[in-house]
C-alpha cells in the first residue's frame, strides 16, 4: 500500500526539485559548520545552524510522505519555520564576526528563497484545507 497522498507528475517533480534543494543546501551548511570554531558562541550559534538546517530537508522529505493533508500541512509549516530560524543563525553568525558576511551571502540568499517558496507553498495550500 502506498503511503504517500496522490500527486499529480508535476507536483511529484515540485517535491523532488525541493527536496533537491533543501538537501543540498543542508550539506553545504555541515561544510560551513566543519569549519567554525569548536569553541565558544561560534560552537553554540553552529549547532544551531546545524539543527535548524538538516531539520528543513528531513521535514520536507516527511511533508512529501504525509497521510494525509493536515499532516503534510503541519510538516510543511516545521519547514517554513526551520528555515527562517537557518537564515537567522546565518546573520548571527556573520553580524557577530564570527564569519565574514560574504563567505555567508550564498547561502543567506539560498535560505531567503527557500523560505520564501515554502512560504508561498504553505500560503496556497492553506486556503485548500
Amino acid at each position: 500500500m502506498n503511503d504517500e497522498l496522490p500527486q499529480s507528475a508535476a507536483q511529484l517533480s515540485f517535491n523532488e526539485d525541493i527536496r533537491v534543494r533543501t538537501k543540498q543546501a543542508s550539506l553545504r551548511i555541515i561544510r560551513l559548520f566543519q569549519q567554525l570554531p569548536r569553541m565558544g558562541e561560534a560552537a553554540v550559534l553552529g549547532k544551531q545552524l546545524l539543527r535548524s538546517a538538516t531539520s528543513v530537508a528531513a521535514n520536507f522529505r516527511a511533508a512529501c510522505r504525509g497521510r494525509s493533508p493536515a499532516e503534510w500541512y503541519a510538516k510543511l509549516c516545521i519547514c517554513v519555520e526551520e528555515a527562517d530560524e537557518t537564515l537567522f543563525w546565518l546573520e548571527l553568525l556573520g553580524d557577530a564576526g564570527i564569519m565574514a558576511k560574504p563567505r555567508l551571502a550564498d547561502l543567506e540568499k539560498e535560505y531567503q528563497e527557500i523560505v520564501s517558496i515554502l512560504a508561498s507553498i504553505r500560503k496556497k495550500a492553506k486556503t485548500r484545507l
